[in-house]
């Protein structure tokens, strides 16, 4: 299973579209596969489902993520897992011994303005 950890340095971002970069693992038999950080490609109105979908993720973990994400992540049949904060490794190890719980969404209409990257209109291909 391919994750897309939503990172900010050593911690896993409160905003999923706006983090700085992704912390992507492949999970598999319990074991850590795979794992590399990439930048964030760019917060555009709905181009992270569809790039996420494309490498491969099947799972999204964030401290948050908007409501249009959300909805857009489950049409691509991407589960997503909100409401976790700490150490990205911290979540890791959890994934791999099957205790990651998810919480309360905690990004509003809004919090993520001035943080991260910014929102831009999108310019890629689809």
């Amino acid at each position: 299973m391919k994750i897309a950890i939503s990172t900010d340095g050593q911690y896993v971002s409160p905003h999923f579209g706006r983090c700085p970069q992704f912390t992507i693992v492949d999970i598999q038999n319990n074991n850590l596969v795979d794992r590399k950080v990439i930048e964030n490609p760019g917060h555009h109105p709905g181009y992270l489902p569809q790039y996420l979908n494309k490498i491969g993720v099947s799972c999204i973990v964030a401290g948050g993520m908007g409501m249009r994400a959300k909805i857009l992540f489950k049409e691509a049949e991407i589960e997503s897992v909100l409401g976790v904060e700490g150490k990205v490794d911290d979540a890791i190890d959890k994934i791999i011994n099957g205790t990651l719980k998810g919480g309360e969404n905690i990004c509003s209409p809004g919090s993520g303005k001035d943080y991260g990257i910014d929102k831009t209109e999108c310019e890629h291909e689809d």
